[in-house]
């Protein structure tokens, strides 16, 4: 698992660099008020491709079980079907983006200091979302038949591509936060139709997953592939957009207490995001582990794997806590100038928080996977909604109290997680017990 689990890790902490160095060149050059926006547009953003990226997760794991199976015409077809229906629904997503860019803003209750600025940005950001798409989907697909390391070198070039384009665009041509989108939309643009030129390059020279064009009615009909794919897809994708909802909730909250708040958030949620990451991403490798070995009908291997995935996570969230805790004030101010020390306090005091607690995600993304692993992938919405629901609740009872304030947000995410953690293994315990 880790073997496998290293090129994901990696691609991930790639893939973060999209929006990471759009925040610390436009802080860096373009102000507090510019990385606000901007950091406000990741959680939106965020919340809008986890609704794709959920999909592709979820497909995913049905790859995985025919993969383990060595059911290869049902992988074959189950792909050609969850293509066109997350791609259908991609298209639709964005039509409606664009309609109602306006409305969601306000709903965000974005400060009119920084209206203007974030506007513009997640108007150009949003031309890519069809390019997340291509890249999640088509990366699902070979990590689902073991191949951990195309996606990363895609997505490495991507992200390098990003960095330069961001530097030209921002420092050169004075584009401003304009030109950290466009720079993006470029990279997401290179990553995923790289990625797909390649899947369908390896098709025709027959090195791939299969011939997309065969009859699935040798197999199964069409009706019965699309109900697996939107079972399992719709499943990860509601629990991924319930769970980036929640934090899109969070967000306009944070951004009620002004544009100080909003823009420590924006940073320490980047360095939060990016701390957990492995254990994140261990956990997808994880998953795949468990979907393939659940195909195959290996239950000594899923116990086995569950055990040894449960000793990794905690251990490293362990570390990187000590790690966050220590080094959070240095952490923040990569994002903003010295002089900031009001930003740089608030967001040292939600890492400080946060990073206490990291173990407590770690095992939540463990229990993500082992249910989207074994056909439960409904247990992990339940577990998405105690987690975030918790959050949010807690976060707008307790922040309106002038002694709790802010901090009160801070305090409901790690709770949130702990309860998730325990409602999860009192799931998963009858199942282990078999």
């Amino acid at each position: 698992m880790l073997i496998f689990a290293a090129p994901m890790i990696l691609g991930n902490l790639l893939q973060q660099c999209y929006n990471i160095a759009d925040s610390l060149i436009v802080g860096r050059f373009l102000g507090a008020d510019a990385l606000g926006a901007v950091g406000s547009a990741y959680t939106l953003m965020t919340f809008l491709t986890s609704v794709l990226i959920g999909l592709c997760m979820g497909s995913g794991s049905l790859f995985s079980f025919y993969f383990g199976k060595n059911e290869t015409g049902s992988l074959h077809n189950s792909a050609i079907v969850s293509f066109c229906f997350i791609g259908s629904i991609t298209v639709v997503m964005n039509i409606a983006v664009f309609a109602g860019i306006d409305g969601i803003l306000k709903l965000l209750k974005v400060p009119d200091a920084v209206y203007g600025m974030m506007r513009e940005y997640v108007f150009v950001i949003f031309m890519g979302i069809v390019f997340v798409f291509l890249y999640n989907y088509f990366a699902y697909l070979l990590r689902a038949m073991g191949d951990s390391v195309t996606p990363l070198l895609f997505l490495g070039a991507a992200a390098l591509l990003n960095i330069g384009l961001d530097l030209l665009f921002i420092t050169k041509f004075s584009w401003g936060i304009r030109g950290a989108a466009v720079a993006t939309v470029i990279a997401q643009g290179f990553s995923g139709l790289g990625i797909g030129c390649y899947v369908l390059l390896k098709e025709v020279f027959g090195r791939g997953v299969g011939q997309f064009g065969k009859d699935v009615s040798r197999d199964k009909n069409r009706k019965t592939y699309l109900r697996e794919v939107i079972r399992f897809s719709m499943a990860a994708c509601v629990q991924q957009s319930v769970m980036n909802f929640g934090i899109l909730m969070i967000q306009g909250l944070v951004n009620s207490f002004g544009t100080a708040v909003m823009a420590a958030f924006a940073a320490a949620v980047k360095i939060d995001t990016l701390a957990y990451m492995p254990a994140q991403e261990f956990a997808n490798a994880y998953s795949i582990f468990i979907s393939q070995n659940y195909g195959a009908g290996e239950k000594k291997r899923i116990k086995k794997g569950t055990r040894s995935a449960i000793i990794v996570s905690v251990a490293f969230c362990l570390v990187i806590s000590c790690l966050v805790y220590i080094t959070s004030p240095q952490l923040m101010g990569f994002f903003v100038k010295n002089t900031e020390t009001e930003i740089i306090g608030i967001g040292t005091g939600y890492l400080r928080i946060e990073g206490a607690f990291y173990w407590g995600i770690g095992l939540l993304f463990l229990l993500y996977g082992y249910f989207r692993g074994n056909g439960r992938p409904e247990i992990s919405v339940v577990l998405t909604v105690i987690s975030l629901g918790t959050r949010v609740l807690l976060a707008y009872a307790l922040s309106p109290h002038p002694s709790i304030g802010v901090y009160g947000i801070w305090w409901a995410i790690p709770i949130g997680w702990i309860l998730a953690d325990i409602a999860g293994f009192l799931f998963i315990h009858p199942l282990t017990s078999t």
